[in-house]
């Protein structure tokens, strides 16, 4: 029994479990926001669009079965639309991400090159040759 808690407090403290449960909780939190924007903001207007048509109602009814296949359509409609908005984000974001890495670069290219430093064993054999130089001149 040991063994399994000791292999379990192994997997648990890993780096990618708690990464991949803050990718769950992030995932959530955007998943109310996308969905707010679909079923708040985007499927009205569609619904306007589409002259006050509500999708969902749309059954038929066989024997004493009612099948809802308008739910089903808008369940792949908002998933279309859910995934139409993502891709958006996704892809402004990206841009986003793009244009400030060129600007960063180019602030880096428009930096002035430092000047190389000389070699500390040239500059001591110029500070002799200076010293040299100078004693045969004060003689």
């Amino acid at each position: 029994m040991s063994k399994f808690v000791s292999e379990f407090k192994e997997f648990i403290s890993r780096g990618n479990v708690v990464d991949m449960a803050v990718g769950i909780i992030m995932g959530s939190a955007f998943t109310a926001i996308v969905n707010s924007l679909v079923t708040d903001i985007i499927t009205p207007v569609v619904g306007m669009i589409c002259a006050g048509v509500n999708i969902a109602d749309l059954s038929v009814t066989i024997a004493s079965a009612k099948l809802q296949y308008g739910l089903f359509l808008q369940a792949i409609l908002n998933f279309l639309i859910i995934a139409l908005v993502v891709f958006c984000m996704v892809k402004a974001i990206n841009t986003a991400r793009a244009k400030a890495d060129a600007l960063k670069k180019k602030k880096e290219e428009e930096k002035p090159a430092e000047e190389e430093k000389p070699d500390p064993q040239l500059v001591l054999l110029e500070e002799i040759r200076d010293l040299l130089a100078k004693e045969n001149a004060a003689k």
